[in-house]
């Protein structure tokens, strides 16, 4: 009887083990590239990604509205936040994703967007992320593939604010809007002439 007690225990701490590795591998990121409609499907599709969520990140106001991020009020800009399996996927793997998907030379917001909740960021969280993200611009300045410099900045995450749902999902939900939309903002060309095309 003792013995069997011992056994459920022993299978107990096993299970909660288990629970306590898994949920360690899940990780998020938060990068802003602009419009976060655009954002979210090519982080969406990758094995190792759990999900996504758009929101805001980096400026001084707390639980802003779209509206206000827009206007310039809260020093937000337009991010998204993206859950992964860091068995599955790293974070390097994102960041060559999320280059992939802007024009990293742009200064003045991404594409036919402009203003500062259009910049493109990445925030990490920590020396280890802030050394990977530092090394992956490093890289891509170097590799000589852009003539101008890379204008993306790298900030420290603070608070992540989540967007309202009507954006959320925006390009299953109204997807001929979110295609005419990547399309009529340059996105679309800039991503297959200089990203697509070896």
């Amino acid at each position: 009887m003792f013995g069997g007690a011992l056994g459920i225990a022993a299978s107990m701490f096993e299970v909660r083990a288990k629970e306590v590795a898994h949920k360690a591998m899940k990780k998020f990121a938060v990068f802003a590239g602009g419009c976060f409609w655009c954002m979210q499907p090519p982080f969406d599709q990758l094995d190792g990604v759990l999900n996504t969520e758009v929101g805001y990140a980096g400026g001084h106001m707390d639980n802003p509205t779209y509206q206000q991020v827009c206007a310039g009020q809260s020093g937000h800009v337009e991010a998204i936040r993206v859950c992964y399996e860091t068995d599955k996927i790293s974070y390097t793997d994102l960041l060559d994703v999320f280059w992939g998907n802007i024009d990293p030379t742009q200064s003045d917001g991404q594409f036919a967007d402009r203003g500062e909740h259009y910049h493109s960021v990445i925030f990490y969280d920590g020396d280890g992320e802030r050394c990977m993200a530092e090394a992956s611009k490093t890289s891509l300045q170097k590799s000589g593939k852009f003539n101008g410099d890379i204008a993306t900045e790298l900030r420290s995450l603070g608070l992540f604010y989540a967007a309202e749902d009507y954006h959320q999902n925006f390009y299953k939900k109204n997807n001929a809007h979110y295609e005419a939309y990547k399309k009529g903002s340059g996105r679309q060309n800039f991503i297959e002439q200089q990203w697509l095309k070896q």
